[in-house]
């Protein structure tokens, strides 16, 4: 090995030792990214009425900040309101579940009373986990400041991401060799199209999910039939573990009246949970952004891993990208190239 590649070396060590250090800067940074790219979609929409550029940002960004401001103001109060009740009758719908398990096994034979003990320690597991969760949801508030930090950060990059995006991508594509330039120009095109179309998709999805299971817990009669169908669909930007963990509380409270409700208010979310990824999701999602749900799964775990929720939120536009990078980068320009 040479002095020049040895220093070469260092650096890129250097570099990564770096990155791993402001990993969650860089994630900030990315989440800035994923939502200019989104806006720049309102923003192009704009200009085709002839609205200047900079009146269209304002116009975008005036837009988002109303509807999370409309959020807050009329959705929030019923919402942690139903929150704080159902933190108060979570433990009840366990114990519940405990004595419905405790009576299921003295009809049963006696073979599969071992399986149902288990069951019953996994009641226990999730009470404890109900707690931690709810203990953590505390600290989320008891840390609001650092949250409502980041939140304007965030909004500030991507603010400047919007008002000169040329200018920033022209800088990225700096950092390659002047001869394959012109490639990186076409994946970057390439990964907006993929994070525009999974944004697309993902809040149609999350907006079809809560208003569906909301009135389907409505018809039931499920008690805070608002907060679980709200849950739900936030839930829902997570695919797979998302999806499963906004079943809980609905099932908690449901058994509250009846084993039978219960079983109806999972089969149901069952139901729609099919609709939207065997139908919503294939209508919506454009075929660059299609994952494969092994793959996808496995990212979340991944970058839950190595980034905390933060990772877990933003595993799938991280995804969405690095799909893109292999199938262009290393795919079509180094493995196929002849």
């Amino acid at each position: 090995m040479g002095i020049g590649q040895g220093i070469g070396l260092v650096v890129f060590v250097v570099c990564l030792y770096i990155s791993w250090q402001i990993r969650e800067v860089l994630l900030l940074i990315f989440t800035a990214v994923v939502l200019a790219t989104a806006l720049n979609r309102l923003v192009r929409l704009f200009q085709r009425f002839r609205i200047k550029r900079g009146i269209a940002i304002f116009l975008s960004v005036s837009l988002l900040l109303l509807l999370i401001a409309g959020f807050f103001i009329l959705v929030m109060p019923p919402l942690l309101e139903q929150l704080q009740e159902l933190v108060k009758i979570a433990p009840e719908g366990l114990e519940r579940l405990r004595s419905w398990t405790s009576w299921f096994q003295n009809i049963i034979p006696e073979q599969l009373v071992q399986d149902l003990r288990n069951l019953e320690g996994l009641t226990q597991q999730i009470q404890s986990l109900i707690y931690r969760l709810f203990g953590n949801f505390l600290t989320l508030f008891s840390n609001s400041l650092g949250i409502i930090l980041n939140v304007l950060v965030v909004l500030i990059l991507t603010i400047m991401l919007l008002a000169s995006p040329a200018a920033y991508r022209q800088g990225f594509t700096l950092l390659f060799p002047s001869s394959y330039r012109h490639r990186v120009e076409e994946i970057l095109q390439q990964c907006e199209v993929g994070l525009g179309g999974w944004m697309t998709g993902t809040l149609f999805n999350m907006m079809i999910i809560a208003v569906l299971n909301g009135i389907a817990l409505l018809i039931l009669q499920v008690p805070l039939a608002l907060v679980n169908g709200v849950l739900s669909g936030i839930l829902t930007f997570i695919p797979n573990i998302g999806p499963t963990l906004s079943t809980i509380p609905p099932i908690l409270l449901a058994l509250l009246d009846s084993p039978g409700k219960a079983v109806a208010v999972l089969v149901v979310y069952i139901i729609i949970q099919q609709i939207e990824s065997n139908i919503l999701t294939p209508l919506i999602m454009k075929r660059e952004v299609s994952l494969l749900p092994a793959v996808t799964l496995a990212s979340q775990l991944i970058f839950a891993t190595f980034f905390g929720f933060l990772g877990l939120f933003l595993a799938l536009p991280l995804l969405v990208i690095t799909q893109v990078w292999i199938k262009e980068l290393l795919v079509k320009d180094v493995l196929n190239k002849r």
